[in-house]
C-alpha cells in the first residue's frame, strides 16, 4: 500500500470512529448553539466584527469534518435574505461556517412568495433563532428600479417588488437600498401568520440589515 493511501485511509477511519461515538460535534467545532433570538443576533453582530478586522475564525474549520457534521442534517441558527449580488458572500461577512446560516439569496433580496416560504421552512422546521433581510450598498438590482429602463429577459419583473420602498428612498441610491431591506422585512411581516407567530412568541426575530461593501460593516436598521 503506497503511504498517501495509508494516511487517507487512517484519516477516514479516523473520522468513522468519531461519528460513531457520537463525539463529532465537540471534536469539530466550539460553536454553542444560541437559545435566544437575542443571542443569535448577538453571534453574527460579533461575527460581522471579526469579517472587518480581518481574524476570520470560521474558515480555521476542518472542512471535512464540518462536511461529515452536516451530512444527515442540518441546524441552522440564522437565515438570512440577501442579494444575488457576487459582493455579498454572506457567510464570510458573518464569519459563520457550514450549518449555521440558511440562505436564501435574490436579486434585491426580494420577499417573494418563493423567498418566504423558504425562510418559514428555516423558522418553523429548522428552528432559527433570528432572521435578517441583508441590503447593501449599490445594490444593482435597486439602481435598475429607479432607472426604470427596458432590461432584457425577465430581469424587469423585479421593479414590482422593489418600487415602493423608492418612495422612501428617492433617487439615493444608498438611501433606497436601505429602505428597500426595511420594506421587505416589514412585507415578510405582514404577509407571513407563522413568522408572526413565532416572533409573538419570542422563538424568533426579524430585522432589515445594511451591508457596506466598502467597510464591510453590517448595520441592523429594522
Amino acid at each position: 500500500m503506497k503511504p498517501i493511501d495509508r494516511r487517507r485511509m487512517l484519516k477516514q477511519m479516523g473520522i468513522t470512529a468519531l461519528i460513531s461515538s457520537g463525539s463529532l460535534r465537540a471534536y469539530a467545532t466550539n460553536f454553542k448553539m444560541p437559545t435566544s433570538p437575542a443571542e443569535a443576533l448577538s453571534i453574527l453582530t460579533q461575527g460581522n466584527e471579526r469579517f472587518r478586522s480581518k481574524r476570520l475564525s470560521s474558515l480555521q474549520e476542518d472542512l471535512e469534518i464540518l462536511r461529515n457534521n452536516t451530512l444527515e442534517q442540518q441546524k441552522p441558527f440564522a437565515a438570512i435574505l440577501s442579494c444575488a449580488d457576487s459582493r455579498v458572500p454572506v457567510e464570510l461577512v458573518f464569519d459563520q461556517t457550514i450549518g449555521h446560516l440558511f440562505v436564501v439569496r435574490v436579486a434585491g433580496n426580494l420577499a417573494t412568495p418563493a423567498t418566504i416560504a423558504s425562510l418559514e421552512y428555516g423558522a418553523a422546521v429548522l428552528g432559527v433563532k433570528v432572521l435578517l433581510v441583508v441590503g447593501h450598498r449599490n445594490c444593482g438590482a435597486v439602481q435598475a428600479t429607479m432607472g426604470a429602463k427596458a432590461a432584457p429577459g425577465q430581469i424587469s419583473s423585479l421593479y414590482q417588488y422593489i418600487h415602493p420602498a423608492l418612495k422612501a428612498g428617492g433617487m439615493d441610491l444608498n438611501l433606497a437600498s436601505r429602505e428597500n431591506a426595511k420594506y421587505q422585512i416589514e412585507l415578510m411581516r405582514a404577509s407571513s401568520p407563522l413568522l408572526a407567530s413565532l416572533v409573538k412568541d419570542g422563538k424568533l426575530s426579524l430585522h432589515a440589515a445594511y451591508y457596506d461593501v466598502g467597510s464591510g460593516a453590517v448595520e441592523i436598521i429594522g
